[in-house]
C-alpha cells in the first residue's frame, strides 16, 4: 500500500506520463487510462510492487494480473506463441485483446503476477497514454482495473478516487475511457484450441471462422485462470435486478433503448455506446439515494454478451 494519504492526480500529458514513469520505476502504484477501462500499473518485475496492488485493491491473490507490453517482440520475452496466438497477435494487438498464454520459465516477473499458474495473461493496449507510458519504461506493467476488488470498474480518474483515493500514488487523467469494458480474455492452448474466459469489447463470436473455417473452441476451464472470472464482480453495494421492463417504487432505473430510465445505456439501443457507459451508469446508481437498482434489457448479442455478463455478476 501506498505511504502517501492523498493520491496525486496529474493531467496525462508528457510532463505527467514522465512523472508517472519515475514513480512506477520506484515501485508506485499508477491508475492510467486504457481503451477498455482505467487500469492500476505497477512494474511486473518487481514482487514487491505488486504486492502493493494486491493490498491497495484488497485483491485475492489466487486472482492473477494481466501484463501490459507495447508489442509482440516484448510479449514473446513472457509467454509461448501458438501458431493461432501469432495470428490474433497480429490481427487483433494493440487493442481490447488479453490472450492467456502458456508461461516462459525464464520469464522473470514476479510470481504474484501469474498466481502461481503455468500461464501468463497479455496485453498489447490501444491507448495513447498507456502506450506512451509503456514506451518511457523498460519493464512491462501488471495492470488490473484500478478500483477495490469487486467493486465498479473505473471509467474516469474520478471513479478511480472514489475507492482507491490515498491507496496508490498517482492517477493519470486522461478523460472517460472509449469501450468501458474490460478486455476480452482469450486462452490460446499449444494445441492452437481457445477458449473464452471473459466477454469483451471484441467479440469472440468471430473467432469461430476465423481460423481454417473451423470452430477451434476447447473445454471451458473449471479454474480461474485470468481475471474477471469470479462468479460476483462489479458491486455497486446494492441489489440489482436485471431485465426489468420498469422500475419498482425504491429502485433506480438503468434503461436501454425503448425503456426508460433514472439514466440510459443508449436510447437508441446502440450496444457500443451501452458498453461505453454501463460502468458510469452502474457509478451513479451506487451514489442514487434509492436502496435498489433495476437494469432494462439488453440483448444477448455483439458486446450485449459482455455487458450481460457484467450485469449478472454485479447481480450475484
Amino acid at each position: 500500500m501506498s505511504g502517501k494519504n492523498v493520491t496525486e492526480v496529474r493531467l496525462a500529458d508528457a510532463v505527467g506520463i514522465a512523472e508517472a514513469a519515475r514513480c512506477l520505476e520506484s515501485g508506485g502504484l499508477v491508475a492510467v487510462p486504457t481503451e477498455t477501462v482505467y487500469g492500476l500499473a505497477a512494474r511486473a518485475d518487481s514482487a514487491e510492487a505488486v504486492a502493493r496492488i494486491y493490498a491497495a485493491k484488497g485483491r485475492p491473490d489466487f486472482n492473477p494480473l494481466i501484463v501490459h507490453v507495447r508489442g509482440l517482440e516484448q510479449a514473446e520475452r513472457y509467454a509461448h506463441f501458438p501458431y493461432y496466438a501469432h495470428h490474433l497477435a497480429a490481427t487483433q494487438w494493440p487493442g481490447p485483446l488479453t490472450m492467456v498464454l502458456p508461461r516462459r520459465q525464464d520469464a522473470g516477473l514476479a510470481p504474484a503476477v501469474t498466481a502461481g499458474l503455468a500461464t501468463i495473461a497479455l496485453r498489447v493496449p490501444a491507448h495513447p497514454v498507456m502506450q506512451a507510458l509503456l514506451a518511457a519504461v523498460d519493464f512491462p506493467l501488471a495492470a488490473p482495473s484500478a478500483n477495490r476488488s469487486g467493486f465498479i470498474s473505473p471509467t474516469t480518474a474520478q471513479h478511480v478516487l472514489s475507492s482507491l483515493d490515498g491507496r496508490i500514488d498517482m492517477v493519470l487523467d486522461g478523460g472517460a475511457t472509449a469501450k468501458g469494458l474490460e478486455s476480452t480474455i482469450l486462452a490460446v492452448r499449444e494445441n492452437d484450441t481457445w477458449e473464452e474466459l471473459r466477454p469483451g469489447p471484441l467479440d469472440s463470436e468471430w473467432l469461430n471462422l476465423d481460423y481454417k473455417g473451423q470452430d477451434r473452441p476447447g473445454e471451458r476451464p473449471s479454474k480461474i485462470e485470468a481475471p474477471g472470472q469470479l462468479a460476483s464482480h462489479y458491486a455497486p453495494g446494492k441489489p440489482v435486478r436485471l431485465n426489468a421492463l420498469e422500475a419498482g417504487p425504491d429502485e433506480f432505473m438503468i434503461g436501454f433503448g425503448a425503456v426508460p430510465g433514472d439514466v440510459t445505456l443508449s436510447a437508441g439501443g446502440n450496444l457500443t455506446e451501452a458498453a461505453s457507459r454501463l460502468y458510469a451508469a452502474l457509478h451513479e446508481a451506487a451514489r442514487a439515494h434509492h436502496p435498489r437498482i433495476a437494469v432494462a434489457p439488453v440483448p444477448e448479442e455483439g458486446v450485449g454478451r459482455a455487458i450481460n455478463d457484467r450485469l449478472r455478476r454485479a447481480a450475484a
